[in-house]
């Protein structure tokens, strides 16, 4: 599969997972805390294969304009991964605080996600051509699988 592909397979279960949070109740205490502990392992198994193997390639196959919205889909990272996703962590699932928290962190990331199929992603495919994206999907792959394994046995461990 090839890393634009991966992504946006990736994507779409970020999307699935936020509307089940968004539309689960107050009541539902136990489905928002799996939903959002999936929701947290899948944005940080996704950031780090963008961040590390596509992104890199793709600033460096670029010129100015790769370079800035390298920076800002990173910036957009930054801001779910410090920010939103730590405050949604830290608050009560049965609260209305929590519903609202949800909506905010399904905009930012929907924001994300169009910016990345509609802009970068078709310019990634003309810069770096789909044998490029063939090898670094392998790449961002193994890197998943392997995330995925060190991820689970934290989860066991603790």
């Amino acid at each position: 599969m090839n890393a634009i592909e991966l992504l946006k397979n990736d994507h779409v279960t970020v999307k699935d997972l936020l509307t089940q949070l968004s539309e689960s109740t107050q009541r539902a205490v136990k489905k928002r805390t799996e939903l959002l502990g999936k929701l947290e392992m899948e944005l940080a198994i996704h950031t780090a294969i963008e961040e590390q193997i596509l992104y890199p390639a793709y600033r460096e196959a670029g010129g100015k304009e790769e370079e800035k919205m390298y920076h800002e889909a990173k910036e957009e990272h930054r801001t779910v991964d410090s920010l939103v996703l730590p405050d949604l962590l830290n608050t009560d699932p049965a609260t209305v605080e929590f519903a609202a928290r949800v909506k905010v962190c399904q905009e930012l990331l929907e924001h994300h996600i169009e910016e990345e199929e509609e802009e970068m992603f078709p310019q990634a495919r003309k810069l770096l051509g789909e044998d490029r994206l063939n090898e670094l999907g392998q790449e961002m792959e193994q890197m998943k699988q392997s995330m995925k394994k060190e991820l689970a046995s934290a989860r066991r461990a603790a």
